[in-house]
């Protein structure tokens, strides 16, 4: 009896912990261009390990992936966060999803890009 509440109580607990991951994941809600230009511009974009994205009001992104520092330029099209960096000419855009300070870069074919948004922290 008591190993079939152990069993029933950890079955519980397994169903509560995956619909918690599904109510985070529902939360997250497509941004238009107003809202993009809104939320990004003078924030940085960072998972606070590997890399930091600094976007300035003045269309310039500064990037610091794995010690390597890039410069670009962001701009939004189509309601698209899309980025240029300098010496690689190819323009990526995004979708840009939010929940709270969590943000996914959402691009057809490839795993989000997550990150926190964070007000500038002058490391770039």
């Amino acid at each position: 009896m008591k190993r079939e509440l152990r069993i029933m109580g950890l079955a519980l607990l397994a169903v509560a912990a995956l619909g918690s991951t599904a109510v985070t994941e529902e939360k997250f809600q497509k941004l238009t261009a107003g809202q993009i230009r809104a939320k990004l511009a003078g924030m940085e974009l960072t998972d606070d390990v590997h890399w930091r994205d600094l976007y300035q009001r003045n269309g310039t992104v500064v990037s610091t992936s794995m010690g390597r520092k890039r410069t670009g330029k962001w701009r939004i099209e189509n309601d698209q966060l899309c980025i240029e960096f300098e010496k690689e000419p190819i323009l990526n855009c995004y979708d840009v999803w939010l929940s709270g300070k969590q943000v996914e870069l959402r691009r057809e074919g490839l795993l989000p890009l997550q990150g926190t948004l964070e007000l500038s922290s002058g490391r770039n």
